[in-house]
């Protein structure tokens, strides 16, 4: 009974994955497709590191233990994420001001997204948690491919260095959101 129900959590998050992909590169984004359905949004956003075993590393975690990553395509101010299939699998990680941040960690600080919103950003790179993980200690995001990598985030060097086998998306012969 519990291989049905890691079958069908795993079944679930690849199917939301496959509809990230589309045959389009350009990044473009609406109001609307601009708020996910469920951010990780608060008045205040908290980061601290905590160790996960699972990639053998400390890792950057949002208030609730969870894992938060980052996106290797969304650099120097290009957004990637911004479609509404793409909110649905990555939460941006919000807050209303840098003041609002609190963190055991430095360098963080905030960026405007497509439709106005305050994301949390590490080291300048945008922060986000993954649908597929549930608890504190998943890392079901680590590797992920498509327009980029998705990778979780280490307080010193950014992306994690420690490989995990990367889940590539196989939803058309090219990616995008």
């Amino acid at each position: 009974m519990r291989q049905i129900t890691k079958f069908i959590a795993a079944l679930a998050v690849s199917v939301l994955l496959a509809a990230c992909g589309s045959s389009s590169t350009k990044s473009t984004s609406s109001p609307a497709s601009s708020k996910p359905a469920a951010a990780t949004t608060s008045t205040g956003a908290i980061v601290r590191t905590a160790s996960n075993s699972t990639l053998g590393a400390n890792v950057l975690v949002d208030a609730r233990g969870l894992t938060l990553y980052h996106l290797s395509g969304e650099q120097n101010g290009k957004w990637i994420c911004t479609s509404a299939a793409c909110l649905q699998a990555w939460h941006p990680l919000t807050a209303t001001t840098d003041a609002s941040l609190s963190a055991s960690v430095g360098s963080l600080g905030t960026v405007k997204r497509p439709g106005g919103t305050s994301q949390v950003t590490y080291k300048g790179t945008p922060l986000y948690t993954f649908v597929g993980d549930q608890k504190p200690g998943e890392a079901k995001g680590q590797g992920i491919k498509d327009v980029g990598v998705w990778t979780a985030v280490t307080p010193s060097a950014g992306a994690t260095s420690t490989p995990a086998t990367p889940t590539t998306t196989t939803s058309g012969s090219s990616y995008g959101y």
